[in-house]
């Protein structure tokens, strides 16, 4: 797979096929494999099974795209630049840069230029995501206690 990311904004029509086919396709978003057949517009044809997997990934595709949004696909053991880590953290690059200087995301430098696994940032990502609903949690507990919010 290339590393390259071409950005392509659905189109209307686009969008109307991922909702029609989000919705066909969501009856077997649990079975652990699916047999499809596929025809293409020149009329050829082929029958296929893809692994459930494979089909909610599938979804999860045909669902970004129904709500008009550009998706990329990026293997998960993919290295990244730091404005790519950057974006999928939505943070500045600069506080990025300080994240992996202060030993918080670990990287390697490629010359002068730093690599991050994609791998550490989603790992990282996911830490600071249950860190804030942990926190997120106590101030609820916090603000139950003392009979705030009525």
């Amino acid at each position: 797979m290339s590393s390259a990311t071409l950005l392509h904004l659905p189109t209307s029509d686009e969008i109307d096929v991922a909702k029609r086919s989000s919705r066909t396709l969501a009856k077997y978003a649990s079975v652990d494999r699916v047999q499809m057949s596929i025809r293409g517009s020149n009329g050829e044809g082929e029958q296929f099974v893809l692994p459930g997997h494979v089909m909610q990934i599938l979804l999860d595709v045909l669902s970004e795209i129904s709500n008009g949004n550009a998706i990329s696909l990026i293997p998960h053991n993919q290295e990244v630049s730091t404005q790519e880590a950057a974006n999928i953290l939505n943070v500045s690059r600069p506080f990025l840069i300080k994240l992996l200087e202060g030993g918080n995301i670990p990287f390697h430098k490629i010359g002068t230029h730093r690599r991050v696994k994609l791998q550490d940032i989603l790992t990282y990502k996911q830490q600071i995501d249950e860190k804030r609903n942990q926190a997120l949690d106590e101030l609820s507990e916090l603000s139950q206690s003392e009979g705030m919010g009525y």
